[in-house]
């Protein structure tokens, strides 16, 4: 398998180093981490970011209250369909699509791809419908999604996978792929696992949000990304739970797991660019 790392989206919000620990001016920049895999089964692209019709109409797609929260840049070369186009490929050549979870920065390409089948965690897609209270009404928005044709739901269980429950046998996907329930930030937010020549690599999607709160035994976390997770949690203590598994993880290198998760944009230049030099 061949992995593409795609930034799928650029948001910008207000706090500059206060949200992203290295920015010297007003704003910060986040990043929207995605995944495109190549494999016998076609492509497969995890999370999908902002797509087509959010940056053509953000107004009537998103919530004003998180266009402006996150100050969001609208531009279509961070849509995953303008990379997948990029890399030489088409729509119609993305088979499957795997989500972390339904949140708006998450869901937004998914109709850049109508023959996709997308592959979620069924109490996800549970919560998303129901969209009760301020923030699940803002950040689930069903015209993202309302016209996917093929879905493919999944139950949490299975077998274990370096301590966690793993949802293997993905329907139509390679077995290198697996989904790992990280509930807390949402009720179905799932992690996604893939076996590489490398080693596992995983995406954690809003499991955690900032370098710092993996490869360390003390947790650290900007004020603005700290205050963000609070805001959208969903499961205060599952949330922290699953995130002390994972920092587990991230420091027992014997397991050879390399951890990202979806928003800081020096993790991605990491994996995009591993000759690039981090930042603190």
């Amino acid at each position: 398998m061949r992995i593409h790392h795609l930034n799928c989206g650029c948001m910008c919000p207000i706090g500059g180093a206060l949200f992203d620990g290295f920015s010297r001016g007003p704003t910060a920049r986040l990043v929207c981490h995605c995944l495109l895999v190549e494999t016998n089964q076609g492509l497969v692209l995890i999370d999908t970011g902002f797509g087509l019709r959010d940056v053509q109409s953000p107004y009537s797609r998103l919530s004003p209250f998180f266009i402006h929260f996150n100050n969001i840049q609208f531009e279509r070369k961070y849509t995953a369909i303008h990379q997948v186009e990029q890399l030489g490929f088409s729509a119609s050549d993305v088979r499957h699509i795997v989500l972390t979870h339904l949140d708006f920065d998450h869901a937004g390409g998914l109709e850049d791809f109508p023959e996709a089948t997308v592959h979620i965690m069924q109490v996800e897609m549970d919560a998303a419908q129901e969209r009760g209270g301020f923030i699940a009404s803002r950040r689930y928005r069903p015209g993202q999604w309302d016209e996917v044709k093929h879905w493919q739901y999944y139950s949490a269980g299975g077998e274990p996978w370096f301590g966690f429950e793993a949802v293997r046998n993905l329907d139509g996907l390679p077995p290198e792929i697996l989904l790992i329930p990280l509930a807390g930030h949402t009720r179905g937010h799932a992690g996604i696992a893939i076996e590489t020549s490398e080693g596992w690599l995983l995406n954690a999607g809003d499991a955690y949000f900032y370098r710092h709160e993996m490869n360390s035994p003390n947790r650290h976390c900007t004020p603005g990304l700290r205050a963000y997770q609070w805001m959208m949690e969903v499961d205060r203590k599952a949330r922290l739970l699953n995130q002390d598994r994972l920092r587990e993880l991230s420091l027992d290198h014997s397991r050879g797991v390399r951890l990202f998760c979806s928003h800081d944009a020096v993790e991605f230049k990491a994996f995009a660019d591993p000759t690039s030099k981090s930042q603190n």
